[in-house]
């Protein structure tokens, strides 16, 4: 007789959701056609002492998706996190023009590593798996009028790193070097995918 597949392996009826209120990640997660709630989680995004930008957006997309798991244990939950890393420093996002302003000209002509996490979990079943899509990114070497008229124009203030490269801010960048195209918007599907599948959530 054939070995029993795990619940983990068996495909399951488990509601989905999104631990993240993010549109831009909202709107990649819906690219899959899968029926999801989107829920906010509760989680002090302050670094630690020493942390590194990429252990930082590790700890907080898990940190995410089990806050939200425990308030729906039989969902499987997606947790997500993003930290721009200029040299070992973690970037986040600025809020507001004047620290918008700071970071793109501290970026200007540089290499900046976009550390952007994603977790799966669900309290019901035990089940959590978590990885990282780094995204190397060449900043031109912008001159204080383009960033200006950048910002302006597009507004990125709760973008990490003050550029949104799906818009306007590609015309920021010389180069990207990545494995998975949405990983710098905020989610990577490809090991999203991957993840959700083991949780028991069918893609496609």
């Amino acid at each position: 007789m054939p070995d029993t597949p795990s619940p983990l392996q068996q495909p399951t009826a488990r509601p989905l959701i999104l631990g993240s209120t993010s549109r831009y990640r909202h709107d990649l997660l819906s690219r899959l056609g899968l029926p999801f709630e989107a829920v906010a989680p509760d989680v002090d995004e302050t670094p630690q002492p020493g942390e590194k930008p990429d252990q930082l957006a590790m700890r907080l997309a898990l940190a995410k998706a089990w806050e939200v798991a425990k308030r729906h244990p039989q969902a499987v939950v997606i947790g997500s996190d993003q930290v721009a890393d200029l040299r070992g420093e973690p970037l986040g996002k600025p809020g507001d023009h004047e620290r918008a302003v700071a970071q793109l000209r501290r970026m200007r002509g540089q290499a900046v590593v976009f550390q952007t996490a994603v977790a799966v979990v669900c309290a019901a079943t035990g089940y959590e798996a978590a990885d990282l899509a780094p995204v190397r990114v060449l900043f031109r070497d912008l001159s204080d009028e383009e960033i200006e008229r950048y910002l302006r124009t597009e507004q990125p203030y709760d973008c990490a790193g003050s550029a949104k490269s799906e818009g306007l801010g590609i015309a920021l960048l010389e180069r990207i070097d990545n494995d998975d195209p949405t990983a710098l918007v905020g989610l990577p599907l490809i090991r999203t995918c991957r993840l959700i599948r083991a949780a028991g959530i069918r893609v496609p």
